[in-house]
């Protein structure tokens, strides 16, 4: 395993253009990638800094930039300054617009102009299809209205700084936001908390350099190099997340947001936490109306869109060493026992190793094989979680449609007492979703005698 300092990770909001770093900027830009900076994005905040940030851009291969006028600059977006803004943008290593936006706070520029530059932004991000960086101090409703006006753009509200409604209101939207150095100040109240709403999908990492310089370098020059402290306080505060977990989706983030970088291929075997998952099928007897696979190809910064099936000795080489796990999961993005004979040879070589074993299913295996495979599995398996997502049937034949039509759920409950009877640690879940009797479904576990986990809706991995 790698290294917590030589982790991937990007730093979305760079100023490495400031006079800050005349004397060491290629320094500077080598320290970042010795602490396992891939990329940076240097943001352009009026028109010289943006023509320097493309310039950057040209000199390092590390680096992108954006370009665009910074609020305490709209009154200078005059027709010239935009005309080479858009001669700029041309450039192929050009990724975004920003960082533009209102700034209420120091109102260095009349608030009507600084309104009109952030439409104009917006508008000319639209016919570029790029996406913005958007800079919010003391202007959060002004500024959630305008970018509610602007809904096809990709939007990451830059070094957030609002409470927990704003941030869960960005999220329904589908903006990202990017978290920076105050996430490590010991005054810090809101970003906590804006954490425990927001998902690790919805973030990205900023040093906002020379500004705002994490503990314990407060005081000093900000740069890229300090992101990974950035990352490791997101993930204390995002426990049982691990660093990498943040640096691996906070990553993917950014190079999908920008259209950066390479995106790493299906994965048979992936890392979340100390777990270890199992991804063997992307096929599945149900077709669940909540589905992430409906939605995206990502777990968590895994990509587990499989374009084959693997065999044995890909998923025993994909494992490698199984003890450093606190358990394998047959998971991934179908279910697993559309491929019992796989699922066992794996076990019982997972067995050989100690290992513990568990099987993320839906509770069809029976009906898969036409037979109880339950006594196939009992010397194989530490854990069963099963998707029960209903507390009765017609509930679930809404929710999750299946092949097997109205047997689906009466064979998951059979195969959820059976696994019980075997003496199969047993779990079953729901999702806390609307239309869902979370109480009868905990009836409906209590009455099994079995184990029950509460998901929460549009929450994964």
């Amino acid at each position: 395993m790698n290294q917590p300092d030589k982790i991937k990770i990007i730093d979305t909001h760079a100023h490495l253009t400031k006079s800050d770093y005349k004397s060491d900027r290629d320094q500077v830009v080598k320290r970042a990638q010795d602490a396992g900076v891939e990329y940076i994005i240097n943001v352009g905040y009026n028109l010289k800094t943006s023509i320097a940030s493309v310039e950057l851009a040209e000199k390092y291969d590390s680096c992108y930039a954006a370009v665009g006028i910074h609020p305490h600059d709209a009154k200078t977006l005059d027709e010239k300054t935009f005309k080479e803004l858009e001669a700029l943008a041309k450039n192929p290593k050009v990724v975004a617009i920003g960082e533009m936006g209102l700034d209420f706070h120091r109102n260095l520029s009349p608030k009507e102009i600084q309104i009109e530059a952030f439409n104009k932004q917006l508008l000319w991000a639209e016919t570029l299809n790029l996406p913005v960086v958007v800079h919010d101090r003391d202007a959060h409703q002004a500024t959630m209205d305008i970018l509610k006006e602007h809904s096809d753009l990709k939007v990451v509200l830059h070094c957030f700084a609002g409470d927990a409604e704003m941030a869960r209101e960005a999220k329904q939207r589908g903006y990202l936001l990017s978290i920076g150095g105050p996430v490590t100040f010991k005054n810090s109240k809101h970003l906590p908390e804006v954490l425990k709403i927001v998902e690790l999908e919805n973030l990205m990492l900023e040093t906002d350099c020379p500004y705002l310089t994490p503990e314990p370098h407060r005081g000093q020059r900000n740069e890229p190099s300090y992101l990974p402290i950035i990352a490791r306080k997101v993930s204390e505060l995002l426990t049982p997340l691990t660093y990498e977990d943040v640096c691996r989706v906070t990553s993917l983030n950014a190079k999908k947001f920008f259209n950066i970088g390479r995106i790493d291929p299906a994965k048979i075997a992936y890392q979340i936490r100390d777990s270890l998952y199992l991804n063997i099928t992307n096929r599945c007897t149900n077709a669940c109306v909540f589905c992430i696979r409906q939605k995206t190809d990502f777990i968590k910064g895994h990509n587990l869109r499989l374009e084959r099936e693997p065999n044995f000795q890909e998923v025993i080489d994909a494992i490698g060493d199984p003890s450093k796990y606190r358990e394998v999961v047959f998971c991934g993005y179908g279910e697993p026992m559309l491929r019992l004979d796989l699922v066992k040879q794996v076990a019982g070589w997972l067995k050989s190793k100690n290992a513990q074993v568990r099987i993320n299913t839906n509770g069809h295996g029976n009906l898969i094989a036409g037979r109880d495979i339950i006594p196939e599995l009992k010397d194989l398996v530490d854990e069963v979680s099963i998707s029960l997502n209903a507390g009765d049937q017609e509930t679930y034949d809404r929710i999750c449609p299946s092949r097997f039509s109205n047997k689906a759920f009466a064979a998951l409950l059979d195969f959820a007492e059976g696994c019980r009877l075997a003496g199969i640690k047993t779990t079953v879940t729901v999702m806390d979703m609307p239309g869902v009797d979370l109480e009868l479904a905990k009836q409906t576990a209590k009455d099994l005698r079995v184990n029950i986990r509460i998901r929460h809706f549009d929450v994964v991995g």
